[in-house]
């Protein structure tokens, strides 16, 4: 198994790590790191030190050159910065060219903005964190993101939220051409108890509420940062260094109501993605959001969707399903046995 990396500008090391990391153990007996089974190569237009967001700096192994010789082509983002994911664009040809080429692409943490920038992402789905799902919205106009789910497998097209859930990516491929076993041994030394599915939810969900205004995001992530300990407005405006005054009245001008209603959403929304996608208790989730205790959760649930949580819950929770096989598009010849699953799930 060969895998070609491509770190965009100030990349999340952790996103990178933990892939890699994946491979190197499956690669060899033991913990000894050779390259025998996977092997891995950072390439790039140019030998220059590519930063990370966290400011280590990684070189380069080599140039470019011909991309066949890899299985799949990995792209690493990170921050997302103008010149990032607006004006680095040295890597959209040679995207362009694998695909041309049949070579699965593989987007890791915001590595799917590049993808869908460079365009090849068209009717693919895609994963996208919770995190940075406003962000995608705001910069791909009309296209939708996988945004309650790890990663997403469509296929010649992976993609995946960012963090540890790289590593599950990394073991789902290792699994497909490597087998179980190999999988289960990275994820074991790496400290994880077991492989995830790519349906398993993300640990916050996807937030309805879209904002645009600059001020509101930041005010907006930060309710997303204290849910099961609410912040007053005050405090929230001592953070950001901004006036109470003024973030209610932006918050009046974009989204025609207040910040206390929109934060009571954010933690309802939160709610009833923990309600939909995990088996909590009722008071276990209402702690988690922010409410006194069930009763609580329940009565302010009641008044905004007009059902209980107990109802919605029945109506909407879905265990993780299986993956299905489905058939693997591109021009390359792959193993029957190698060929990645297109996993389930729904549009966050």
């Amino acid at each position: 198994m060969s895998v070609g990396f491509l770190l965009l500008s100030r990349f999340t090391l952790g996103a990178f790590a933990n892939f890699v990391d994946v491979l190197r153990l499956a690669a060899d007996d033991g913990d000894r790191s050779r390259p025998i089974r996977c092997r891995w190569r950072i390439i790039s237009p140019d030998m220059s030190p590519i930063l990370s967001s966290c400011g280590v700096a990684i070189t380069p192994h080599e140039r470019i050159g011909d991309l066949r010789r890899f299985d799949y082509l990995i792209i690493v983002g990170g921050v997302l910065e103008e010149d990032s994911l607006l004006v680095d664009t040295r890597f959209d040809e040679h995207l362009r060219n694998a695909a041309a080429l049949g070579i699965p692409l593989v987007g890791l943490c915001t590595g799917s903005f590049i993808l869908h920038r460079a365009g090849l992402m068209d009717g693919y789905r895609c994963c996208v964190s919770w995190f940075h799902n406003s962000d995608f919205l705001r910069l791909f106009d009309g296209l939708q993101a996988v945004s309650d789910q790890i990663f997403v497998v469509d296929r010649d097209r992976l993609t995946c939220s960012g963090g540890a859930s790289t590593a599950h990516l990394a073991a789902f491929l290792v699994d497909r051409h490597l087998g179980k076993a190999l999988a289960a041994k990275s994820l074991r030394i790496m400290m994880f108890n077991e492989a995830a599915k790519g349906e398993t939810a993300q640990p916050t969900g996807s937030l309805e509420i879209v904002v645009r205004d600059e001020i509101l995001k930041r005010v907006v992530l930060l309710m997303q940062h204290h849910l099961d300990v609410p912040l007053t407005i005050d405090q929230i405006a001592g953070k950001l260094d901004l006036s109470k005054r003024l973030i209610e009245r932006r918050f009046r001008s974009e989204l025609r109501t207040s910040p206390r209603v929109i934060y009571i959403q954010i933690r309802l929304d939160h709610a009833r993605h923990l309600l939909a996608r995990s088996e909590k208790t009722i008071s276990t989730i209402a702690f988690e959001c922010g409410f006194c205790d069930g009763s609580h959760l329940s009565r302010v649930f009641r008044d905004h969707y007009r059902q209980t949580p107990q109802q919605f819950r029945l109506q909407s929770f879905t265990p993780l399903p299986a993956a299905a096989p489905s058939a693997y598009m591109g021009s390359r010849t792959v193993p029957a046995d190698t060929r990645p699953l297109s996993t389930k799930g729904s549009y966050g």
